[in-house]
């Protein structure tokens, strides 16, 4: 698949250099950076939700106390 984005000279010069320093294409890091972008959208996300849950019941327990609850011992 094919994604066409607009940007003016000096970011595409930027975007350019940027690839060339780091031994790259402009496909490369254009990929990247969205990806990155979702993950971290993604991560904050799921951070925003465990902290109301987290907030709902404080309760929080030590690697030992998970062990003996799951058995694992």
């Amino acid at each position: 698949m094919s994604i066409s984005v607009r940007v003016n000279k000096i970011e595409e010069q930027l975007i350019r250099s940027y690839a060339e320093i780091n031994g790259r294409t402009v496909s490369d890091i254009v990929r990247s950076a969205i990806l990155d972008k979702i993950e971290d959208e993604y991560d904050l996300r799921a951070y925003e939700k465990a902290k109301k849950e987290y907030l709902k019941n404080p309760a929080t327990y030590s690697h030992e106390e998970v062990v003996r609850m799951l058995g694992a011992e």
